[in-house]
């Protein structure tokens, strides 16, 4: 049976997935994309040691220095169009042009180094773009609970706090689904 052509247009949502170096974004675009992401991972070299510190994230042996890209279809006429940003201050410059049509952004936290994921907050909230804070639960890692994470970065009430484990498919389309919520007022 041939099926009618929809009168509902396509849609495809630009979503951000943002936070400090090391925290995880590269990692949770290709654990939820259903197609092969596009990365710039580069080796990190001697070069980049002064800028790049490896505190806390000692086996990193790669970095963003553009972007990631994947993509989720959520139904025949919705779509989720990923855009992982670089950690490091030095690449910050792209992260007006990614932003640009963005629906919101996820935050990536490590509790390890919390520190790390406020410039992201802080982009997002002078912005006014939705976020939600997806808090990577690493192994070997002290358990936080959301409220906890949302009190230490003296979050705005309403922002979500959501944990996460960046390599699980499921866990990271729970990130998503909070973020579309928030968005469109569900949240």
């Amino acid at each position: 049976m041939d099926s009618e052509p929809s009168d509902v247009p396509f849609v495809a949502l630009k979503i951000l997935v943002a936070g400090g170096f090391g925290v995880g974004k590269t990692t949770l675009i290709g654990s939820v994309s259903e197609i092969r992401p596009l990365n710039t991972e580069e080796i990190l070299t001697e070069a980049g040691r002064p800028t790049d510190s490896l505190d806390g994230v000692a086996d990193k042996r790669t970095t963003t220095v553009a972007l990631d890209f994947g993509r989720i279809t959520v139904s025949d006429d919705l779509a989720l169009y990923l855009f992982g940003t670089p950690g490091q201050g030095r690449f910050w410059f792209l992260w007006d042009e990614l932003a640009r049509g963005a629906l919101g952004a996820v935050v990536l936290a490590d509790t390890r180094r919390l520190v790390d994921c406020f410039p992201a907050i802080d982009y997002f909230e002078r912005r006014r773009l939705p976020f939600v804070v997806a808090v990577n639960c690493f192994d070997g890692a002290r358990d936080y609970s959301a409220r906890e994470v949302a009190d230490a970065l003296d979050l705005d009430p309403g922002t979500p706090v959501v944990l996460c484990d960046a390599r699980d498919r499921e866990s990271g389309k729970e990130v998503l689904i909070s973020l579309v919520q928030l968005a469109g007022g569900e949240g």
